[in-house]
């Protein structure tokens, strides 16, 4: 491996980091011991500018370039966005119905053929009687039913939100050739 610029961030395929590299895991490093890779990044990903800087924290985040673009949103070298889960909310999903169409009439199976969603009994009726037939798609006298028979679901809960991954380390040199400017 050729000898790399200090603040160069590489992918490695490594449970460690090799000598003279630091995982990108938001570390903070004193200054003191650091004065190269400060002069470079400074406070950017963190620290207090005194005594310590901070690496990027590029676990479980994906690199993005820095800058604006037309129809895209700005953003700034060593700015964290994204989460891992996201719960939508009424307001993000499209506005729709579910409707759900019965007809009363006596079936004459329990099987739910051609279509069909079948119930034990008839309305007033005792179980095992000759099933109600809820749902048939070529009904022509269908009602629409009361809203409180359909529930809700999903209770409010996150959904996973990133891409697939594989895991990788990336790792930022400490030593190396410091980078000319311009």
């Amino acid at each position: 491996m050729s000898e790399p610029f200090i603040a160069e961030i590489r992918l490695m395929a490594l449970n460690f980091a090799p000598r003279g590299w630091a995982f990108c895991d938001g570390q903070l490093l004193p200054i003191a011991q650091n004065t190269a890779l400060f002069s470079l990044i400074g406070t950017t990903y963190g620290g207090d500018g005194r005594t310590t800087t901070a690496l990027p924290n590029l676990q479980d985040r994906v690199p993005m370039h820095p800058g604006r673009g037309p129809g895209l949103t700005s953003r700034r070298l060593g700015q964290r966005v994204g989460v891992d889960t996201v719960t939508l909310s009424e307001a993000q999903i499209p506005s729709h119905t579910h409707t759900y169409r019965a007809v009363q009439a006596n079936s004459t199976t329990n099987e739910p053929n051609g279509n069909l969603m079948v119930g034990e009994g008839v309305p007033g009726g005792s179980k095992g009687a000759i099933p109600v037939e809820f749902y048939k798609q070529d009904a022509t006298n269908m009602v629409s039913m009361s809203s409180a028979s359909l529930t809700t679901a999903g209770g409010g809960q996150s959904h996973e939100n990133r891409q697939p991954y594989l895991t990788l380390n990336y790792c930022i040199a400490l030593t190396g050739l410091y980078p000319s400017r311009g």
